[in-house]
């Protein structure tokens, strides 16, 4: 049985994000200010005779030189298309968490997303655009007003919500912030009937054996690429 976790950013942007998605043909990409990443549709393989024609669904939404992020599965680009960057991950479910609300945990808005940005460039937990607090539930935590904290609501297939841009800023590590916004952010998914999931970079082991001390499980390996549409 295919899962709407096999391609996820297609089931997000063909379900419950439809209003963020741009399509041609059988491609589709989040607005570019929302989110980078891109999908191709699901039933698409390598011996596909639409396979050409997919990617040129692609070029055409990115535009020459624009570039294409996509969280598996990937189809190999045509040879002429460079490959910005590849990153190799893991998709992991909730599956024993237990959630909570966290009492200092402040809903982030539109209001916010200056602090927002400042500290995903300070931290990098992955893309965090203008428009990214659009797609879900984002909490932070504030110290004398400075926003030290955060994590939120990504991709969302049918059932399911990724908890993304979970970032501390360096001076606050070690204080379990992340993962009481974690299991925050977790709650309130719960409470809707969805059940939450995420990624991590492979080589990033410190996070996967903190999320699976959490509750989460190791759903399947996942690779995230970056390809350029030929100028």
């Amino acid at each position: 049985m295919i899962s709407p976790l096999d391609n996820p950013a297609h089931a997000a942007l063909t379900g419950p994000h439809a209003r963020f998605a741009q399509s041609r043909g059988r491609a589709v990409r989040y607005e570019p200010d929302v989110a980078p990443w891109a999908a191709i549709a699901p039933e698409v393989n390598d011996t596909d005779r639409g396979h050409e024609a997919v990617w040129a669904d692609l070029a055409a939404l990115a535009g020459p030189g624009g570039s294409v992020s996509l969280p598996g599965p990937v189809l190999p680009p045509p040879a002429h298309w460079p490959v910005d960057w590849h990153v190799p991950g893991v998709q992991m479910v909730a599956e024993t968490v237990t959630t909570a609300p966290d009492p200092d945990a402040v809903v982030l808005t539109g209001a916010d997303v200056p602090d927002m940005l400042a500290l995903a460039q300070r931290t990098r937990p992955g893309p965090f655009l203008p428009r990214t607090v659009e797609l879900g539930t984002y909490l932070g935590i504030r110290h004398q007003g400075r926003l030290v904290a955060m994590a939120g609501e990504r991709m969302r297939p049918p059932g399911w919500t990724e908890i993304s841009a979970v970032c501390t800023d360096t001076a606050f590590r070690g204080r379990g912030l992340a993962t009481r916004l974690v299991l925050a952010v977790a709650h309130g998914i719960a409470e809707r009937g969805e059940t939450p999931f995420l990624h991590a970079s492979a080589s990033n082991t410190g996070a996967i054996r903190l999320y699976r001390e959490l509750g989460f499980r190791v759903r399947r390996d996942i690779a995230f690429t970056g390809v350029r549409v030929p100028g």
